[in-house]
């Protein structure tokens, strides 16, 4: 199955703002974040994308401008469920305001058992992101075959919930794992299980390009690398 490029949206004016921004319209990156964007076609030259899919906020789409300005052939598709976490009465409220809140001990240790008043479950959000991960899968393999590489561009909690199940982790250790603005996560998708091969990566990315040949045979895809691999060439 095809390996999926999770990139998180570069900071945005919420992010600095310490705003909680969910779906409210109008959040843009902001200086920092738009610098971070337009260093992606660099960062992800030697990837072989086969498409794009993106949150629908505006803050994803910023993010991936320059990588499509310079990749004007790359499909890019649009997918609610991936977009961020319907946080109800909480979006836009400061983050220091939310501390608070009981709920936020509940976030924090519990997630699991936490939903946003007038929103929705964390248990929902993760349940979305998977469904559109697993019909994406599907979809790139079937249109480009089972090495192909292509990219989504999303938020913290959905990524950060992707990579739990990636590891076979309960929900309530999601909030142990972190994923920078424009961070890359790389999970690699087998018959059986998934590899997180990259985690809030900013750095140097030829190494998830589809390998020429597996020295260890057929079917060495699906197994543990024993010994930690020789990573990229």
């Amino acid at each position: 199955m095809p390996t999926l490029i999770l990139l998180r949206h570069g900071r945005s004016t919420a992010n600095t703002g310490g705003v909680l921004a969910g779906w409210t319209p109008g959040v843009a990156l902001d200086e920092r974040g738009a610098a971070q964007a337009a260093a992606l076609p660099a960062r992800l030259a030697e990837l072989p994308l086969a498409a794009v899919v993106t949150s629908p906020l505006q803050r994803c789409r910023e993010t991936l401008a320059p990588l499509l300005a310079a990749r004007p052939a790359l499909p890019l598709h649009a997918d609610d469920r991936i977009g961020e976490c319907h946080y109800g009465d909480w979006s836009g409220r400061k983050i220091a305001e939310l501390t608070g809140e009981p709920l936020w001990e509940v976030v924090q240790r519990h997630p699991s058992a936490a939903a946003f008043p007038g929103g929705e479950s964390v248990r929902a959000m993760q349940a979305r992101a998977l469904d559109a991960v697993r019909d994406w899968n599907a979809r790139v393999e079937e249109e480009h075959g089972p090495d192909a590489v292509y990219l989504m561009c999303s938020h913290g909690d959905i990524i950060k919930s992707l990579v739990a199940d990636a590891l076979g982790a309960h929900l309530d250790l999601f909030q142990r794992i972190a994923v920078d603005p424009c961070s890359v996560t790389a999970i690699r998708y087998t018959r059986l299980r998934p590899f997180l091969v990259r985690l809030g990566d900013t750095g140097d990315l030829r190494g998830l390009a589809p390998a020429e040949e597996t020295p260890a045979g057929p079917g060495a895809e699906e197994d543990g690398v024993v010994g930690g691999g020789a990573g990229a060439p």
